[in-house]
């Protein structure tokens, strides 16, 4: 499947219901995702790193993992268009050329500028990658097998936070940041010319059409609600005239990200009468979509928000090493791996609340912990207690994702994945930049040092741990699809 959503024809021919190449497309395309997943995790410890190396502040600094999935969040809306409009082959070469490009441009960076704008590239080309492969796995792969699949994604997912903390680690201290991006160029590069070789066109391509006005919408309302959540706390100071111009940006950005968005909703509304939306709403009819889908948002706030806060406390607070940092997220990260085919297995014979319902309360547990740290907390104590986290969410991503698609009539999976994906970036990047913005005020407003980072530590966790608690009534409401030939009408919801 390329494009439309439209199930493929040929036979099975393997244990996982899927034939020898419509697998050997599908491990193509996590290994894709794998180089993009470990390019953004390694981010995530050299940010500290990056502010003393470059001079700028920790709000500053944030844009470069923000600014990514802001971008991913713009362009991945897109993705419906062309996974209708063009061949398998064809997206696949277009992301991964992207994000190649990207790579280079950061290698080559000779400061935050320019770091930022490579960044943009990345996650242009990573925006196209995902929904290109859950939307092929959830084309190829039969109902009652894809949380065997899901879970046997996530292992390869889970490989990448794993160990792009760790490389980033040892990059920083022994090479310096621009070869954290000239480890993954020759990676993504060969990861390129091998699916240009090998990826085959899976479906047909129909001439959809893409609404220019609607591109602009979502870039208007996206951008404007994070940049918008950015700027709190932007003018804490003396002066008052910063501070003035800081909240007459903040309500500003917020204003313009409202309309926006208000307008982008109705024009695809409208648009999808003729089945030219560039995001076709319709898959909100669906009830177990909607809710999952809430689900994913509210978990993706709190859980990139809390993993960019970590890195941060850890160099700042407990003033650890890059590599100690990147060291204390490698067992989750294994954790959440090792758990995939389990949890899998588990979703596919019992459904979704005995996976759901205790990874909520693990995960909102967990963040409730992180609102008690200080400057003393034992490093052995929060390297568990992230461990535990991992294996929460591990328990929530694979039934939410495979929930949410497999509530959609197949035409509808291409615009699916992109609804998915829109919501999870934009949701991380609002929490990223809530929980750093409001981490750097408290911090700054306690007068710096130690203590006062500590303070601002556990104040943005706090918000993290209460934007958690609706995860824990939510995952009662979401069940799994029941499984149904492919082509089917879609369920009752």
């Amino acid at each position: 499947m390329a494009a439309t959503g439209t199930p493929v024809a040929s036979p099975p021919a393997t244990a996982s219901g899927v034939t020898t190449e419509q697998s050997r497309v599908i491990w193509l395309l996590l290994t894709a995702a794998f180089v993009a997943i470990l390019n953004e995790t390694t981010m995530n410890v050299a940010i500290p790193f990056l502010i003393r190396d470059l001079g700028i502040t920790a709000v500053a600094a944030q844009w470069l993992t923000t600014a990514f999935m802001l971008t991913m969040a713009v362009v991945i809306p897109i993705t419906g268009f062309l996974l209708q409009r063009f061949t398998t082959r064809q997206v696949f070469i277009a992301a991964m050329s992207l994000f190649s490009t990207g790579t280079l441009v950061a290698f080559l960076a000779p400061g935050f500028e320019v770091l930022v704008v490579a960044r943009v590239i990345q996650a242009s080309g990573t925006a196209i990658m995902m929904p290109l492969l859950m939307t092929t796995i959830m084309t190829i792969v039969p109902p009652q097998q894809r949380g065997r699949m899901m879970g046997r994604v996530s292992i390869v997912m889970a490989l990448a936070p794993a160990i792009g903390p760790t490389m980033s680690g040892l990059v920083l201290q022994s090479l310096g940041w621009h070869w954290i991006f000239g480890i993954v160029l020759p990676i993504a590069l060969v990861a390129l010319f091998v699916g240009a070789r090998w990826i085959h066109n899976l479906g047909e391509t129909r001439n959809a059409p893409i609404d220019i006005p609607s591109v602009v919408l979502s870039a208007l309302g996206f951008g404007g609600l994070v940049f918008g959540l950015s700027q709190i706390g932007g003018g804490h100071g003396s002066d008052p005239d910063a501070a003035s111009t800081s909240l007459v940006t903040l309500v500003a950005s917020l204003a313009v990200g409202v309309i926006g968005l208000g307008l982008f909703v109705w024009r695809q509304t409208r648009l999808q009468r003729s089945d030219s939306a560039l995001l076709d709403l319709r898959v909100f009819r669906s009830r177990n979509f909607t809710l999952s889908v809430a689900q994913l948002g509210v978990m993706s706030m709190a859980f990139f928000g809390a993993i960019t806060l970590l890195p941060l406390y850890l160099q700042t607070v407990l003033e650890k090493t890059p590599l100690e940092t990147g060291l204390a997220v490698l067992p989750g990260s294994l954790a959440m791996g090792l758990a995939g085919p389990v949890i899998g297995r588990i979703y596919d014979r019992f459904g979704t609340q005995v996976l759901l319902v205790p990874g909520a309360v693990i995960t909102s547990g967990s963040l409730w912990f992180y609102t008690t740290v200080g400057t003393d907390t034992p490093f052995a104590l929060l390297i568990a207690v992230q461990t535990v986290m991992m294996i929460g969410l591990a328990l929530s991503f694979t039934p939410l994702f495979t929930a949410s698609l497999g509530s959609l009539e197949p035409r509808f999976y291409s615009y699916g994945s992109a609804v998915v994906g829109t919501v999870q970036q934009v949701a991380g990047a609002a929490g990223i930049a809530l929980l750093v913005t409001l981490m750097s005020s408290v911090s700054a407003a306690a007068g710096g040092g130690l203590e006062a980072g500590a303070a601002g530590t556990r104040a943005a966790f706090l918000v993290a741990a209460i934007i958690s608690v609706p995860l824990i009534v939510g995952a009662f409401l979401i069940r799994k699809p029941a499984d149904q030939p492919e082509g089917a009408a879609p369920i009752a919801h």
